[in-house]
């Protein structure tokens, strides 16, 4: 089957090419030689060439060598049943890093030795597999601090309350104890105290917003304190359309972030944090509590060239009680996730070598943003 008489085919029906260039996964037809007689348009994408350049050359040059793919695709023809194959690996210095497919190859019954082979990119999949959870995680944070705050805390108040009477009655040198009893209790309290901001299940109060208005806040907040000794740069998408979101959720949720990345950088002197963002449609996910279906295309990042966060810690980052500081909580990054959460949005992290990329999507407003009137940033119909 050659290229040409294939697309013959199809132009020959334009319904069904234009299924085929709908579905948002690569599709190739690959004929018994061996080369792509048919590629989408998603296809085109995936492999960075047309589909007539495609035609032109075997499909395994487009893959890496090796790869379980070409064997599935012999496996396929051998047995003439269709094979699914889930988190194959196909980076190549060609299609990029993180290339992790799950893959369906199947026979076409009317073109003997030819293959469909579907490729699913597990981004999509993994980004809704984290976001859920992540909110599972938040949930059972909060059914955690609903018992901590009744279970725990008046009883250390009546602890608290018998050290300091034992303090007027004790010897000088046995007040440190009275009062380490003291510190300990009031550190628990205070521990206590975050956590019941999990069980906070209020709806959240969202208007339009101004995304580079809260990043340029923060940013002020950051190198006027904890982040004064390193750069921080930007770049923005100036025509970003409002996000729907709670401006003081947003500032809490940035600063953690940036804070984060400055202790990860520390005194290191060419230390770097980058803010930037982005339109990225394609997403579509439930908001929390509701049965809407939004669309989550803003995009916004903290890079920073820190060591990175370990591998085998990157899958747990977002549940309670997970750091990587001596004297951290662990509570951080799980309120983060249980805000981006309540707002309907997804966040990630990457840490590939020494750089880590906190990533937030949310979801745009369908209303102009009331803090700015300029007309680049009040949004663009894309």
């Amino acid at each position: 089957m050659s290229g040409a008489g294939t697309e013959d085919q199809f132009d020959g029906n334009g319904l069904a090419l234009a299924v085929l260039n709908a579905i948002q996964h690569p599709v190739v037809l690959v004929d018994k030689a061996g080369h792509i007689a048919f590629a989408n348009w998603e296809a085109e994408s995936f492999f960075g060439a047309s589909a007539s350049h495609l035609s032109r050359h075997d499909f395994s040059n487009f893959i890496p060598f090796g790869s379980p793919l070409l064997t599935l695709i012999e496996q396929v023809r051998e047995r003439r049943a269709a094979v699914n194959e889930y988190r194959v690996d196909l980076s190549s210095p060609r299609l990029g890093v993180d290339k992790l497919v799950d893959l369906y190859v199947a026979p076409v019954t009317s073109e003997p030795g030819s293959v469909v082979v579907v490729l699913q990119e597990r981004s999509m999949a993994d980004k809704i597999d984290r976001q859920l959870t992540h909110r599972g995680a938040a949930r059972s944070v909060t059914g955690l601090a609903s018992m901590l705050a009744h279970e725990i805390k008046n009883p250390l108040s009546g602890i608290r309350g018998a050290a300091q009477l034992l303090e007027t009655s004790v010897l000088d040198e046995d007040r440190a104890l009275t009062r380490l009893i003291c510190d300990e209790t009031d550190r628990i309290v205070s521990l206590v105290d975050r956590m019941e901001v999990f069980s906070d299940e209020r709806p959240v109060d969202r208007v339009a917003l101004n995304i580079h208005a809260v990043l340029d806040h923060v940013k002020a907040v950051a190198r006027a304190g904890f982040a004064r000794n390193i750069k921080i740069s930007e770049n923005y998408d100036p025509s970003l359309p409002p996000v729907f979101a709670n401006r003081d959720q947003l500032v809490q949720v940035f600063l953690n972030l940036i804070k984060n990345a400055a202790e990860a950088i520390g005194d290191k002197p060419d230390g770097e944090i980058l803010l930037t963002t982005a339109y990225r449609p394609g997403i579509r996910l439930s908001v929390a509590g509701t049965r809407e279906k939004v669309s989550l295309p803003l995009e916004f990042c903290v890079h920073d060239n820190g060591p990175g966060v370990p591998p085998d810690l990157l899958p747990h980052l977002f549940d309670p009680f997970i750091t990587t500081k001596t004297n951290g909580s662990g509570l951080g990054l799980a309120l983060v996730a249980k805000i981006i959460g309540a707002h309907g949005g997804i966040i990630e992290c990457d840490s590939p070598g020494h750089r880590t990329t906190f990533r937030v999507l949310m979801p745009a407003s369908k209303g102009v943003s009331e803090d700015d009137d300029t007309p680049e940033n009040k949004g663009t119909s894309r």
